[in-house]
């Protein structure tokens, strides 16, 4: 192990020492510190979007802590340790790809390498289809992923028309919805279909969402710019004053 690393575990250790370490990081357990494991891991992501490297160095290095911050947790209750943690990793992704690290060769196919990790959870005492997606992952990227395993039994329409009509169906149950809990369970319904015809595209729905969710923002932006230009207050403008700055910003930005 590096002396980097090594240094980051005294680290580590020093701020969770009972007697002379610090306040906060002592009263901290598993689930307190989860939110900000989830936070540094989407900050990561953003770095990598922006194509900011200096950020993405220092946000992988956050995310990291929040590796030995668990661990460290973990081996003072007796239960790993962050050597634990890094052979786990090793040994799982040597054993998910044999034909680099055994004696298989040649190219790993999709469905071999969704095989083994079926063998993985299985070993694990996991049976079912759906076992092992969390369920604390984001709503979009659980859903195509519920989707994904769904589909690998066969609960899949053969084509992308039955998702398409089912969409049709959903937004008119959507429509005549009466109560909030009615129109929250059909709007789930709705969001649940549109995921499968995006992946029936070979589409990745939370990489498309994230991507028209930064198309949007610009273009927001740049309509108030415009009207700024203009002298005008793009809140008090009207709905089709307001499009003629939308259509204004999609030439600027296309």
């Amino acid at each position: 192990m590096s002396d980097e690393m090594n240094r980051l575990l005294a680290i580590m250790a020093q701020l969770r020492d009972p007697v002379r370490g610090c306040e906060w990081d002592t009263a901290q357990d598993f689930s307190t510190i989860a939110p900000y494991t989830i936070e540094e891991a989407y900050e990561v992501s953003d770095a990598i979007d922006r194509n900011d490297m200096e950020d993405l160095r220092g946000e992988l290095g956050d995310l990291l802590f929040q590796v030995v911050f668990h661990s460290r947790m973990a081996e003072e209750a007796g239960h790993f340790s962050f050597a634990d943690v890094a052979r786990d990793i090793s040994d799982k992704m040597e054993a998910r790809h044999p034909h680099i690290f055994g004696a298989e060769g040649g190219i790993m196919e999709d469905s071999r390498w969704e095989d083994l990790k079926a063998a993985e959870r299985s070993a694990n005492g996991s049976h079912g289809a759906l076992d092992g997606i969390a369920a604390a992952l984001p709503a979009l990227l659980r859903s195509g992923k519920l989707q994904k395993r769904a589909a690998r039994v066969g609960f899949e329409w053969p084509d992308v028309e039955g998702p398409l009509a089912k969409l049709r169906e959903e937004l008119e149950e959507l429509e005549a919805a009466e109560t909030v809990e009615e129109r929250l369970l059909e709007a789930g319904d709705v969001l649940f279909v549109a995921v499968n015809i995006v992946r029936r595209y070979g589409v990745e729905p939370e990489q498309a969402l994230r991507a028209s969710n930064s198309k949007f923002e610009y273009r927001f932006r740049k309509m108030e710019e415009l009207s700024r230009l203009d002298g005008k207050d793009f809140a008090s403008l009207d709905l089709d004053e307001q499009e003629a700055y939308w259509q204004r910003a999609k030439r600027d930005t296309a």
